[in-house]
């Protein structure tokens, strides 16, 4: 995990969304996290974890409903929501974040 430490350690904000690639509902969501990632450009990243891929860290972040989706931001989690979002409530939220 000490992979994922320095991951989350940067400036910018960091979306991780954890899904899993069996979920329709996921793929479904997959255009808005596009969308996303490029209305923010490089002032923060969008980053797609799969939880059969990344077990340990799931559980370590207790990763039960998907999609999770998590911001962080200088190593610090500052928000937190499971289930979809929409692309504007999530570049809103990332836009909080970006300095």
């Amino acid at each position: 995990m000490s992979k994922f430490g320095e991951l989350i350690d940067g400036n910018a904000p960091l979306l991780l969304v954890f899904f899993e690639e069996q979920e329709t509902i996921d793929t479904e969501f997959h255009p808005i996290l596009r969308d996303v990632a490029a209305a923010i450009g490089d002032q923060g990243k969008v980053i797609k974890i799969d939880i059969n891929k990344n077990l340990k860290l799931s559980e370590a972040l207790r990763v039960k409903v998907l999609p999770t989706l998590m911001i962080y931001k200088m190593g610090e989690m500052v928000w937190r929501q499971s289930g979809e979002q929409d692309a504007n409530t999530l570049i809103a939220l990332l836009n909080e974040y970006i300095d």
